[in-house]
């Protein structure tokens, strides 16, 4: 199953980030900063995450900018797993202290220019170190900068009562380019835990409108890229916004579900369950 990123989604990516970009800076211009975006974020806490975010990537690729100036970052990335991804985002907000809308939409919207500048003539299958020993491909990179985006874009939305659009193109490119490319490049101990992993084999093939149809399979705690249309355990068909507000934590499974806009099937689709313990992402 060939899922290198193409010039095509390559070039897509780079609009989508940069589109996205400039519809989140502009929504913080309306927004009140101490609105309550999230449980435990206001709207000014969720900006400067999102900013933070944009910094780090950016950093990432251009070692030779000011690191961001948080303490000890090096340390607290390279022990990051998925269930502890709230300690990393805790310990940045913690240090960096900009809270003024204003300020992070243009500080967004500069980190963007550059991050787009610098890797302009790159390979989009360039290999970057990510969250707890993982790796990513550039292009993924991009793609979890666009989710960021819409994800907590929707958040303050909701908390200023404001529009806010998810096209579904560019929701999409978070588990093609993303998901699969760190499945591909590596995960690392990303997805480390304590608790035992499936003890059997389960293949899942995902299918959208917006993709072309990916396979994921969990071994043990190996998870790597399968083949459409062989020894599949379930089919999911679903709209790549539903799927992403589900996987982070804004929609319910069961609402999901219900909505029809993510649907299991297949010869056990049980095992989707064990497969979702397995693959997990921060909600």
């Amino acid at each position: 199953m060939d899922t290198t990123i193409t010039q095509e989604r390559w070039r897509a990516a780079r609009v989508a980030v940069r589109a996205t970009g400039e519809r989140f800076a502009a929504l913080l211009d309306a927004a009140d900063a101490r609105a309550a975006a999230t449980a435990h974020w206001s709207v000014a806490d969720t900006a400067a995450h999102v900013v933070v975010v944009a910094w780090l990537d950016h950093f990432l690729l251009d070692p030779d900018i000011a690191p961001p100036p948080i303490p000890g970052l090096a340390d607290v990335i390279a022990a990051t797993t998925v269930d502890t991804v709230d300690m990393l985002n805790d310990h940045c907000l913690r240090h960096f202290t900009e809270r003024d809308p204003a300020r992070l939409a243009r500080r967004l919207l500069e980190d963007i220019d550059r991050l787009l500048r610098v890797s302009e003539d790159l390979d989009p299958e360039m290999p970057v170190d990510w969250l707890g020993g993982s790796r990513i491909p550039l292009g993924g990179l991009l793609a979890h900068l666009v989710n960021e985006m819409l994800i907590h874009g929707r958040d303050i939305a909701r908390a200023i009562r404001s529009r806010w659009e998810m096209p579904p193109a560019d929701a999409a490119m978070f588990f093609e380019l993303f998901v699969c490319g760190v499945i591909r490049h590596g995960v690392g101990r990303l997805q480390q835990r304590d608790e035992a992993p499936p003890d059997r084999r389960i293949a899942v093939e995902f299918r959208s409108d917006y993709n072309a149809p990916m396979v994921l399979i969990v071994r043990g705690r190996k998870t790597f890229i399968g083949q459409s249309g062989r020894d599949i355990d379930v089919r999911v068909s679903y709209d790549p916004v539903m799927l992403n507000l589900m996987l982070f934590g804004r929609v319910s499974r069961a609402r999901a579900l219900l909505t029809g806009k993510v649907a299991v099937r297949g010869r056990r689709p049980w095992l989707l369950f064990a497969f979702m313990r397995a693959v997990r992402f921060p909600s």
